[in-house]
């Protein structure tokens, strides 16, 4: 004699098979979205040494250029004497 689960045990069983695929399959699609993500990434790491290299050559390599308004300054030197060495704390 066959033994049979119940059509309500069949259900769930087939409903909890179902999510389980899809959640593997949801895993697999984000994975996949990672790894082209992480490629984006390389590839404007690799576009922003350029532009700064250009831009480098260009205005100086101590240039300062503002996002907002595209303004180039150069940046500010500390003068030999201007800094002075804090003293050790006290215990």
């Amino acid at each position: 004699m066959e033994k049979k689960i119940s059509e309500k045990e069949l259900e769930n069983l087939q409903k909890l098979t179902g999510e389980f695929n899809s959640a593997k399959t949801q895993l697999g699609d984000l994975t996949l979205q990672k790894h082209l993500i992480c490629a984006k990434v390389d590839e404007l790491r690799t576009e922003f040494r350029e532009m700064e290299a250009e831009l480098s050559k260009t205005y100086g390599e101590d240039a300062v250029i503002n996002l907002e308004t595209g303004i180039v300054t150069k940046k500010e030197k500390e003068a030999a004497g201007d800094s002075t060495p804090e003293a050790p704390a006290k215990k």
